[in-house]
């Protein structure tokens, strides 16, 4: 069987979280501390590298700048580039004309899911009517909505994923445990409280970065993976780099080999959906992978 062939190829890998971007002091400023390094650009070709050096399939390609401008940005370079397979992008969720924004990107197939930049909002941000009406515009869409927060706002989160109990949510980086700091149990309680809402799934990403990128270890990040293992199951957990920022702390294929140790003592069912195939069916990447299939035969 291809590795292509995506029922139950256990083979398949899809990093459901990554970055671009063409680098700009004013506009990056919040790489500073341990990500000054990355301030310099990260585009497709530099990606297909890595891709490649991990053996990993498709990604999906996800906003670093809360500007519509960006999410063209992405598409453009998904349309250019096989092994981008999805985009989740930015656009103006508070505007009164959202809706019609929204109609505006219909036919852009590529476009899978939209996120805001949570972490960086006051308390009660996500209880906001205007946002929430962008949020509610979303529905019969297939459009998913990244959830990006810190560990702190989990309750919050969990009320405002109350609120529309028929949007598909995806929580990046495991809301941001603090790692660095050994806190588990307080962030463990709350995330399974999240959990236990269906509609939502979690991305095993981000963890080297809030561990300390110069000092961690795999067993420090381990008891995290078990908890959202244990909360969401296979079916609700997918695979993400977070690359470039994964860079200041590790290196792409040293994150694969991480997960595909983690999950190998999983069924291949349950390594396929981590891996792969939770983010195919979340993202609804079914469509793109069939018509991007040939360009990724550089792996078979």
């Amino acid at each position: 069987m291809s590795q292509l062939e995506l029922a139950g190829s256990a083979m398949l890998r899809v990093d459901a979280h990554h970055h671009l971007w063409n680098y700009n002091a004013a506009e990056f400023c919040w790489l500073e501390g341990d990500l000054t390094t990355l301030r310099r650009n990260f585009l497709p070709a530099e990606l297909l590298l890595e891709l490649q050096g991990a053996n990993v399939h498709g990604t999906v390609a996800v906003q670093a700048r809360q500007e519509v401008r960006e999410t063209d940005w992405l598409l453009h370079l998904a349309a250019a580039t096989p092994l981008i397979l999805g985009v989740v992008g930015w656009l103006p969720l508070r505007d009164l004309d959202f809706p019609a924004t929204l109609a505006c990107y219909k036919e852009h197939t590529a476009l899978k899911g939209l996120r805001h930049v949570l972490q960086a909002e006051p308390p009660g941000f996500m209880e906001d009517r205007s946002f929430n009406s962008g949020i509610e515009a979303l529905r019969g869409t297939s459009l998913v909505f990244d959830i990006l927060i810190l560990e702190s706002q989990l309750e919050e989160a969990t009320r405002f994923v109350d609120r529309h109990p028929d949007q598909t949510f995806v929580l990046d980086h495991l809301a941001k445990p603090k790692i660095a700091a050994g806190e588990l149990q307080s962030w463990a309680n709350r995330i399974r409280e999240l959990a236990q809402r269906e509609n939502v799934v979690c991305k095993v990403s981000g963890m080297v970065t809030e561990a300390d990128t110069k000092c961690w270890s795999t067993s420090q990040l381990k008891p995290y993976f078990d908890t959202v293992l244990e909360c969401f199951t296979p079916s609700r957990l997918m695979a993400g780099s977070d690359w470039p920022v994964l860079c200041a702390g590790c290196t792409y294929p040293r994150w694969w080999k991480i997960l595909s140790d983690w999950v190998d003592v999983l069924s291949a069912d349950e390594q396929a959906d981590i891996l792969g195939r939770t983010a195919v069916k979340t993202y609804g990447l079914h469509p793109l992978l069939e018509s991007k299939r040939p360009n990724l035969e550089i792996y078979s």
